[in-house]
């Protein structure tokens, strides 16, 4: 194993570490403040609040970060930033109102610094050979989150129709443990030097990018921001945001709120978000590490799978969760009796389908803004971050019904745009390789012969 791959791997744990406790975290927070707010009438926090102000705050600071890297250095913005996650969740231990949403703040401005250093950092210890390979693994690495703090809480939480202050802590503990031990990975991650330039797959040398200052990226992503292109892509980008608030913080609190779920119901949050992580990790593996071959049709089939396996399980989810699950623990029903088996698979649905949308949209800003890289993935964590923030908010006032509503718009507008552009992207490359035939000094000859003739 060389010594970039190693990096590669130590970046992979690390974050697996971070994000195991704080996705438990986020996919508890609302069920768990609640059961906080039972026991001290005086701790008014709200979950749904708490993770609207992360993302709000993650999509201001995303253009702050860059300045941030140039004095810390990847490492250094992802150690930072892991420290963030850590007091986030140490915090629970010591639940004040006014705490809450502090550390909410702190770790929205973290997790900036420690997605912008993990972009970079990768880059320095990927090629022209390797960036797929090395993506594909971090993003499976990563997405193993899913998996073990949720099925911690599935165990923790059995049997349990109210969180004691007990198991709360010794969930909060052990979620603590886990994010220091993910910081003790990043803090093993070896230093790289940024080589000059990488010879791509035709043999043409390509120069890293130059350095920006946070203005020149502010300005450049809004330039880019008015093309046609990035503007159909945009609201891809929202509906990505929306589904990602509604499966991370909505959907596993709905089904513990479900009383008729049975008296297990509070311990389905936790394998919730298992069965989310297992459609991830698939997904990841299908789309990532084997992106060669998944995309000999394009990325729009993807992308259009991935809408149908959504509105699939949108609609699954209407039938089976009551309209008011979002607000509290409730002993309505909806149209069917609610099933924890249906649950279940509905959240590896929803885990898949977004590693459909989620590994296109890479696919697609890198290969079509190779040259300005910088400003694309700004641009689509900051309008994500800020339809994130959004769909938190007013999701502790909509009923389920119209938050599915809500989604199933934004998909059917999301993957038309996606795939517009995508179709666009493709008519272009096939104009421009005629152009380059027609150029050739094959072609010229050709036809010579036949003006001689």
């Amino acid at each position: 194993m060389n010594r970039k791959f190693l990096n590669v791997i130590l970046l992979g744990f690390g974050f697996m570490f971070v994000f195991t406790a704080f996705q438990t975290m986020g996919n508890i927070e609302k069920t768990v403040l609640d059961s906080i707010s039972q026991d001290d009438p005086a701790f008014t926090g709200d979950g749904y609040t708490s993770l609207a102000i992360i993302y709000a705050t993650l999509a201001i600071c995303n253009w702050m970060a860059p300045s941030i890297i140039t004095i810390t250095g990847p490492r250094g913005a992802m150690i930072i930033g892991g420290l963030t996650y850590l007091f986030f969740i140490v915090t629970f231990l010591f639940p004040r109102t006014w705490l809450l949403y502090v550390a909410s703040v702190l770790i929205g401005a973290g997790a900036a610094a420690i997605w912008t250093g993990q972009g970079n950092y990768l880059t320095l210890n990927s090629d022209a050979d390797t960036i797929s390979r090395n993506s594909g693994v971090f993003w499976a690495m990563l997405q193993c989150s899913m998996f073990f703090g949720n099925l911690f809480v599935f165990i923790k939480f059995q049997g349990k129709t109210h969180i004691d202050v007990e198991t709360r802590n010794v969930v909060f503990g052990v979620l603590t443990g886990v994010c220091v031990v993910g910081l003790v990975f990043l803090m093993l991650l070896r230093p790289t030097k940024r080589t000059p330039s990488i010879e791509d797959a035709k043999g043409e040398i390509v120069t890293h990018e130059v350095a920006e200052t946070p203005m020149e990226a502010f300005k450049g992503a809004l330039r880019l921001f008015c093309t046609r292109d990035m503007l159909l892509l945009s609201v891809t980008f929202i509906y990505t945001g929306v589904e990602l608030s509604f499966f991370s913080g909505v959907y596993s609190p709905s089904i513990g709120f479900t009383l008729a779920m049975g008296e297990n119901a509070k311990q389905l949050v936790g394998l919730s978000g298992v069965f989310i992580g297992m459609g991830e990790v698939l997904g990841g593996a299908l789309f990532g590490i084997l992106g060669s071959k998944t995309t000999r049709w394009g990325r729009d089939p993807i992308v259009i799978m991935g809408y149908f396996i959504h509105l699939g399980s949108f609609f699954l989810i209407f039938i089976n969760l009551p309209t008011v699950a979002p607000f509290g623990d409730t002993e309505e029903v909806s149209y069917i009796t609610p099933s924890p088996q249906l649950a279940m698979f509905c959240s590896f649905l929803l885990g898949f389908g977004d590693a459909c949308f989620n590994t296109q949209i890479y696919s697609i800003l890198g290969g079509n803004y190779s040259d300005n890289s910088t400003s694309a993935f700004a641009l689509f964590k900051f309008t994500q971050s800020l339809a994130a923030a959004a769909c938190f908010f007013y999701s502790s006032k909509a009923l389920l019904s119209v938050q599915l509503i809500v989604l199933g718009v934004l998909a059917s507008l999301g993957t038309a745009t996606f795939c517009r552009v995508e179709w666009g992207s493709r008519a272009r490359a096939r104009a421009a390789a005629l152009d380059d035939d027609k150029a050739s000094p094959t072609h010229a000859l050709a036809d010579n012969a036949l003006h001689y003739d």
